[in-house]
């Protein structure tokens, strides 16, 4: 099917992306009421209604969601798996910004399409992102802005970095404006900054608006200065800024004028300073209108009127003779208004408009000559102009001559057309006798909605719209129950899922699961979160944790859908109800706590919290906390158990042994301490200091025995994981290099994993000297291929095989089968564990090469292990 016409342009757009991004990818994308199917190389196609991808997608390649919002916007798919991250963002963006969505389509917008002067900075006030109308307002590029730091790209602006370190810092600023120079060319900017929070990030918001308007009006009142009429512009301080040569000529000719002086101490004045010039200067800055009778220096007197200027901090005094009769001002400030780009009304005494501007009409959705000489409020009523809180309560203006000035504050205009605009409203007495009153009316709307796209995201998931931590810990803070359930639950195996099924596919099993407990959450009147990838929490108002329990079982009992699969979930679920005062952020951990607890006990398991949970992760902690400075402390100790060959008896070598002498739990195994290890980079240094110590203890022997050991080798445990976690054996390369490498023994689940990696690791250790075996064969989740795929020299069999030896006549087959198997590879056995004489012979009759355990040897330190070597 041809591509409609109407999205010519954008299919273009969208080849283009692909071809600079991910040319070998190919783009299913939702437009409008079709789904579009397009490549790099400019073909494109109109494939259906439904985005829903072909069967071959799912069965090779990698194919990646491009979502917004929870909402599925297109899918991209690679044959060769390689699918750009940068691919993603862009091709999203586009989607997003091509979305037809009416009304919230503003509230949909990206960062970087925001119709304000937007930047986001990072916490250290670094540039993260800019909207273009930032860079058109700077003329910048995005290249000299995103990655700089605010003082790199302004300098010399202290007042701008303090007030951006003071938003870093949690506070709103409303910032002082600032001077630029651009092409030759002065701006004038006024912003505002804030603390924003995105998920796991925090930043700055920095809103800039282009003033530079206010100012050149400003300059054009002091153009309009220059009149036979006394008159100047002054800062709300009294500050006289320019002068009309009327008032200059009224000052003695022996005396110099000039701006920047006081009003009240210009020469024209009697009686320097002048205290009835000052005091109408403080009535008219205090948002007053002020006229008096002043004395000149040449005896006369001057009717002089000081007022507030349309513009902020800006004071205009006047002559009386400068003045026309009527209610409404002229000459000057009628000039400003008629030029003004602000969105401005004047209003009368009575409430009548007497000049609005093209803008201010543009706003309220009327034409103007429909407003000058009407009633301001009986007209827009009449047009069907409404006003709202910012809550969506309904506003009565209030008379014009009752309202408090100066005033400010926000409201909703809901227009003739429908339209509803965030609106700031602000009002200014011109003239005390005439009440006149001056509006100023400034949009707002896609600022706020803006924010509120940002408020959003601060507090919800952006996969499954459902909430975050952040945005749930406030429902639950709001939360009015006085008992309510907090169940969490994260799915079983959830990293094997996402290695079978891929990340796209997982995506959408994560949706429909986040859709179905939303429904749950929200049919008892509670709230659904996404706390982590396969975490998720459920608050249940009302209910006690076997209800639900029941509840979450019962949502997630079908089995969810992954391209042309079933895939039946199952969880470990962790559930709290908790009694009295208790905070969120406790209960969210009380209920993680259980989840941790069902999710050791295995797959489908469920745990009702208890106070000894908690007990036992503080524990876990204050062990780990010890753990750190183990190494350092010298409390690692080293055991090594000896090895013999069954044929001859002779010692072959030995394991080394690793032991924790804690200071107040006494000797620890390493399995009371290695899995705590594990979860940080504790396991590397563990592991270095084990292999140091191993090549060590060798060395100790062959050089006390040289005659019978020059060969000795010694074992030891190691966890690929960790080795791959920790780039392999870099932290101990220069000794291996040196001294060769130990033997290595490895878990047999361990090798369940075949990938390349794994392979190449094995590898290097060979390469070093290093015999591999397979550790605690015969027990647990093993792999029989990995004997032939891996580069092994034994197995060493699990204790369990051998502890029920001699009798057991099924065990008796199990070590007969797994060495008659090992010995077909070319491998050689060692037995583990041997306690009894009589299981060494059964053993050697069975064909096993080696054997350890306490009927040879107990683990034993070094000197002592040199004491039974020479014995022996």
């Amino acid at each position: 099917m041809p591509v409609p016409t109407s999205t010519t342009a954008l299919q273009s757009a969208l080849s283009d992306l692909l071809r600079v991004h991910a040319p070998q990818a190919t783009l299913l994308a939702s437009i409008g009421e079709e789904v579009l199917r397009v490549r790099a190389d400019a073909t494109s196609n109109v494939v259906g209604a439904d985005l829903v991808p072909p069967d071959d997608w799912f069965e090779r390649g990698e194919m990646t969601w491009l979502t917004r919002d929870g909402a599925l916007l297109g899918l991209l798919w690679s044959e060769d798996g390689q699918v750009p991250v940068t691919a993603v963002q862009v091709l999203t963006m586009l989607l997003a910004a091509a979305r037809v969505d009416g009304a919230n389509r503003e509230a949909e917008v990206l960062v970087t399409q925001l119709p304000v002067a937007t930047a986001w900075l990072s916490v250290d006030l670094t540039f993260r992102r800019v909207s273009r109308p930032f860079l058109e307002l700077f003329g910048l590029t995005d290249a000299q802005l995103v990655g700089r730091s605010l003082s790199q790209v302004f300098p010399d602006r202290p007042g701008l970095l303090a007030g951006l370190a003071q938003a870093a810092a949690g506070r709103s600023v409303r910032l002082t404006d600032e001077r630029f120079e651009r092409a030759g060319t002065v701006l004038w900017a006024r912003g505002e900054a804030r603390s924003y929070f995105g998920g796991a990030s925090a930043g700055v918001m920095l809103t800039l608006q282009d003033v530079t308007g206010e100012y050149d009006r400003s300059a054009r009142i002091a153009a309009l200065l220059d009149t036979d009429s006394p008159a100047a512009l002054l800062t709300d301080t009294g500050i006289v800024l320019n002068a009309s040569q009327g008032l200059i000529e009224l000052c003695p000719p022996s005396a110099s004028a000039a701006p920047g002086a006081p009003l009240w101490a210009w020469p024209c004045f009697a009686d320097l300073p002048s205290e009835a010039v000052r005091d109408l200067v403080k009535l008219a800055a205090s948002g007053g209108s002020a006229r008096a009778d002043v004395a000149l220096a040449s005896g006369e007197r001057l009717p002089l009127s000081v007022r507030r200027s349309s513009e902020p901090g800006l004071l205009v005094a006047e002559g009386l003779s400068a003045r026309r009769d009527g209610q409404v001002p002229s000459g000057m400030i009628g000039q400003v208004l008629a030029q003004s780009e602000d969105a401005t009304v004047l209003i009368d005494a009575a409430g009548r408009a007497q000049i609005v501007s093209e803008r201010a009409a543009q706003l309220l959705g009327v034409e103007a000559s429909r407003l000058v000489g009407l009633g301001l409020t009986r007209v827009l009523g009449e047009l069907g102009v409404r006003t709202f809180t910012t809550e969506g309560d309904p506003l009565t203006l209030p008379e014009w001559r009752d309202l408090r000035l100066p005033l400010k504050r926000e409201l909703l205009l809901a227009l003739p057309d429908g339209g509803l605009r965030h609106m700031e409203v602000r009002a200014a007495t011109l003239d005390t006798d005439a009440g006149s009153v001056l509006l100023t009316l400034r949009d707002l709307t896609a600022l706020r909605r803006a924010q509120a796209k940002v408020r959003h995201n601060a507090r919800h998931d952006a996969l499954t719209g459902l909430l975050n931590r952040v945005g749930l810990r406030e429902a639950m803070t709001a939360q009015t129950s006085a008992r309510s359930t907090v169940a969490c639950l994260d799915i079983d195996g959830f990293g094997s899922l996402n290695a079978a099924l891929g990340r796209t596919a997982c995506d959408r099993l994560l949706i429909q699961a986040a859709a179905r407990l939303h429904d749950v959450a929200e049919a008892h009147g509670g709230h659904a979160a996404r706390l982590t990838d396969d975490t998720f929490v459920v608050t249940f108002p009302g209910l006690d944790a076997a209800a639900a329990t029941q509840a979450v079982q019962e949502t997630l009992r079908a089995p969810l859908r992954a391209g042309q699969r079933d895939v039946p979930l199952t969880y470990a679920l962790g559930l709290v109800t908790p009694r009295g005062a208790v905070t969120p952020d406790a209960a969210l951990g009380d209920a993680e706590i259980a989840m941790q607890h069902a999710k050791r006990q295995g797959r489908a398991q469920v745990r009702a919290y208890d106070p000894g949970m908690r007990a036992q992760v503080a524990r876990a902690f204050e062990l780990e906390d010890a753990l750190r400075g183990a190494v350092a402390g010298g409390q690692f100790t080293m055991l090594y158990q000896p090895v013999t060959d069954l044929k001859s008896g002779g010692a072959l070598g030995a394991e080394a042994l690793l032991r924790w002498n804690h200071p107040a739990l006494g000797v620890l195994p390493p399995s009371q301490f290695l899995p705590l290890a594990g979860h940080s980079d504790l396991i590397t240094q563990i592991s270095a200091w084990v292999i140091e110590h191993a090549l060590s203890g060798r060395q100790t022997i062959r050089t006390a025995l040289p005659e019978r050991f020059s060969a000795w080798q010694v074992s030891v445990n190691l966890g690929l994981e960790e080795l791959r976690r920790s780039a392999g054996l870099h932290g101990v390369q220069a000794l291996l290099h040196e001294h060769g490498a130990p033997d290595i023994e490895v878990a047999a689940g361990s090798l369940l994993d075949h990938s390349q990696d794994t392979l190449g690791l094995l590898e290097q250790l060979r390469t070093l000297g290093a015999q591999l075996s397979v550790d605690d064969f015969g027990d647990g989740a093993s792999s029989l291929s990995a004997l032939t795929r891996f580069p092994l020299s034994a197995v060493k069999l699990h204790p369990t095989l051998t502890a029920r030896l001699p009798d057991d006549r099924r065990s008796l087959a199990l070590v007969q089968g797994a060495t008659d198997l090992a010995h077909r590879l070319g491998l050689k056995v060692v037995a583990v564990g041997v306690e009894t004489s009589e299981q060494l012979e059964v053993l050697a009759d069975l064909g096993c090469d080696a054997a350890q355990g306490y009927a040879i040897c107990p683990p034993l330190a070094l000197p002592d292990l040199l004491k039974w070597l020479q014995a022996h």
